[in-house]
């Protein structure tokens, strides 16, 4: 069931709860192959049943026991990543033309602008993240799990200067799904959510965190909309 959170000429936020991930897939290109100069961007707040997802590039060999989970080839960049029950998960459907003229120049600093809304939205429940260079994403930077994965980011940036695909950051989930794939390529890496930290958050307090900053940190400048 699809919600209205926030709805202004600049951005939509749309719930669309519970979603098969091939779902939104296709609904990610129809929507950004049909917008125009005037389409407001939209965020969408999700979750998936189970599946791993792969990117362009991705190595299916890093795929080790799907165990009855869907595999599905996206067009996003990055490897093989999971999605689940307790991710929050958020797609960006953005023109970034209208943040800086030169879209390509702006995709380095429209990913580092969303890592920070993750970094922020951890902080909010005194968990400390941080950037790996090379690895999109977050990890943790300190604690018995330094260097632990709990939030990945895979986008795609088509030559106009249009977003889509997203963030997803773990709250509540089933991690074992992890251990069954190279996570973003990366043998051995750990996977871990804000529950096996010792936070219980409520997944929608931390949908609803992550779409706030998300949408403080894109928000486009006055002077360029």
């Amino acid at each position: 069931m699809q919600a209205v959170l926030t709805s202004s000429p600049q951005l939509r936020i749309l719930h669309r709860g519970l979603e098969d991930y091939q779902q939104s897939f296709d609904a990610m290109r129809a929507f950004t192959d049909a917008r125009d100069a005037d389409t407001p961007n939209e965020f969408w707040i999700v979750e998936h049943p189970p599946v791993y997802t792969l990117g362009l590039g991705a190595d299916v060999g890093h795929v080790l026991n799907p165990n009855d989970i869907p595999v599905v080839q996206t067009d996003r960049g990055g490897e093989v990543t999971y999605h689940g029950p307790g991710q929050v998960v958020i797609y960006l459907m953005m023109d970034l033309r209208r943040s800086h003229p030169k879209a390509r120049l702006y995709a380095r600093e429209f990913v580092h602008k969303i890592e920070q809304a993750v970094i922020d939205t951890l902080a909010r429940w005194q968990i400390r993240g941080e950037r790996k260079e090379g690895a999109p994403g977050i990890y943790l930077s300190d604690g018995p799990h330094k260097g632990a994965k709990i939030a990945a980011l895979g986008l795609k940036v088509r030559g106009n200067g249009c977003t889509y695909h997203g963030v997803s950051l773990n709250v509540d989930m089933d991690l074992a799904p992890f251990t069954w794939i190279n996570p973003c390529g990366y043998a051995g890496m750990e996977t871990i959510d804000m529950k096996t930290l010792g936070v219980t958050a409520a997944l929608a307090d931390v949908q609803q965190a992550l779409a706030q900053r998300l949408h403080e940190l894109l928000s486009v400048p006055a002077d360029l909309t």
